[in-house]
């Protein structure tokens, strides 16, 4: 089968039958579409309700085979056109994952992910990509053993690939912990000089991220070495026990958390540093006047998590004026019926950090569509190369990986007058972003927003 009449770029083999394009997938879909609306399932029995189970999973295994397929030959196909235009072959294949990840309706990361499975697998891991193909396997789980194989040669690598996938009963019966176990397995004995300098190499990857939980959570990861991994950890769950045997209510998972809390934020921020003389955290959180003084519903935002109850905002002004922090209160001007943040303008190439700051405190997140990734650069949106202002009309904050992939070839950006942002892939599909409102005001309440920077 063909997809869309091309080949998968990666192996290069063309296959034999009808072309099978959009309008065929979404054929495919309306037919499923009205299964699900007519109520089908209540006309099966339930061995034959488990049995649709697994045969539409392994659909959705196929599927996702199509999608890499098809993300494999657009990259092909791009790639080639802009070498015979003479593009220098770093920039070949810029801004073809954001393009695939925008039609999956994804974040930019897990697009680039996508397509760099979609390239290597027909080619370097032939018996997995057969059984994803034949929806035996999940995307996932051909991920792990790329993941876990990049570091080798492709010698091995497709050793590793046969030994692994190449049975594929066995293979489809494997969970992700035992795909990844024997993939390890089978690196490290086949080339660990490779596997060590892949552990170096990730040893230097460590990081601690974030990202928002339901209920007003979060979730705060660390990335560490195995050992100093499993020595947090011990230690923690040391903690707890001690804890609990003195008969402390809290669960072990409480006294967990709240001890790496008091932990972290205890610790001096650097180690010669003393408690007097460390520079206290900044929590930017901004909600109108009237959500705090009045007891207004309106939502709050806290920076770098996301939106909030006004209940809890009022909480934590009130506790941080409770322990004796500082609050720095600067009032910032919106639109008394869009909510919208006002601004300033500047003649500057390179955005003030004033305006920089405020840019970075309208748009939370990265622009770009499903990405929600922090923002990291601060871009002009119509290219200060071709006229595009230093203003906060024509500022959007974006993360690196999308503000590096709308400078590819053929991507257009036009600023609105009412702020909104489109972005015209070299494809000619379209998006378009507007900024966040900061507040939900009523209509002749004060035009007025408040960011309380908590000092702790």
């Amino acid at each position: 089968m063909t997809f869309s009449g091309t080949s998968t770029a990666a192996s290069g083999a063309v296959c034999d039958g009808a072309a099978f394009g959009a309008a065929d997938f979404s054929a495919l879909r309306s037919r499923l579409s009205a299964f699900l609306a007519d109520g089908g399932c209540a006309l099966l029995s339930d061995a034959e309700r488990v049995d649709a189970i697994r045969a539409a999973e392994e659909l959705a295994c196929t599927l996702s085979a199509a999608q890499a397929a098809l993300a494999a030959s657009l990259d092909a196909s791009v790639q080639a056109e802009r070498a015979a235009r003479g593009v220098a072959p770093e920039r070949r294949g810029r801004g073809v994952a954001e393009q695939v990840a925008h039609a999956r309706r994804e974040s930019p990361h897990r697009g680039r992910r996508h397509l760099g499975l979609a390239r290597v697998a027909p080619a370097e891991l032939p018996y997995a990509w057969a059984a994803w193909c034949a929806g035996r396997v999940s995307e996932w789980t051909v991920t792990l053993l790329a993941q876990e194989t990049a570091c080798l040669p492709l010698e091995h690598r497709l050793a590793v690939d046969e030994l692994v996938a190449g049975d594929a009963d066995a293979f489809e019966a494997m969970s992700p912990y035992e795909v990844r176990g024997r993939c390890r397995a089978e690196a490290e004995r086949l080339d660990p000089a490779s596997v060590l300098a892949r552990r170096r190499y990730a040893e230097g990857e460590r990081h601690v991220s974030i990202r928002p939980a339901p209920d007003t959570m979060t979730w705060v990861t660390a990335l560490l070495p195995v050992k100093e991994g499993v020595a947090v950890y011990a230690t923690l769950t040391r903690a707890a026990d001690a804890a609990r045997s003195a008969g402390d209510p809290r669960t072990r998972g409480q006294v967990m958390a709240d001890a790496l809390v008091q932990g972290v934020l205890a610790a001096p921020s650097e180690p010669s540093s003393s408690d007097a003389s460390r520079p206290g955290v900044q929590l930017h959180l901004l909600m109108t006047d009237t959500a705090l003084f009045g007891g207004a519903d309106e939502g709050a935002r806290l920076d770098g998590y996301g939106p909030i109850p006004a209940e809890l905002a009022r909480e934590i002004v009130c506790d941080t004026l409770a322990s004796d922090e500082s609050v720095w209160v600067r009032r910032l001007l919106t639109d008394p019926v869009t909510g919208s943040l006002v601004a300033y303008d500047s003649r500057a190439r390179r955005f003030p950090a004033t305006l920089e700051r405020l840019i970075r405190l309208r748009d939370g997140v990265c622009r770009t569509p499903w990405c929600s990734a922090p923002v990291r650069h601060i871009d002009h949106a119509e290219p200060y190369a071709t006229g595009g202002a230093t203003s906060f009309a024509n500022g959007q904050g974006l993360c690196e990986g999308c503000n590096y992939a709308k400078q590819a070839d053929d991507w257009q950006t036009r600023v609105g007058p009412d702020g909104e942002v489109a972005t015209t892939m070299p494809t000619g599909h379209r998006y378009r972003t507007r900024p966040p409102d900061l507040a939900t005001i009523r209509y002749g309440a004060p035009p007025l927003t408040i960011e309380y920077v908590l000092s702790g």
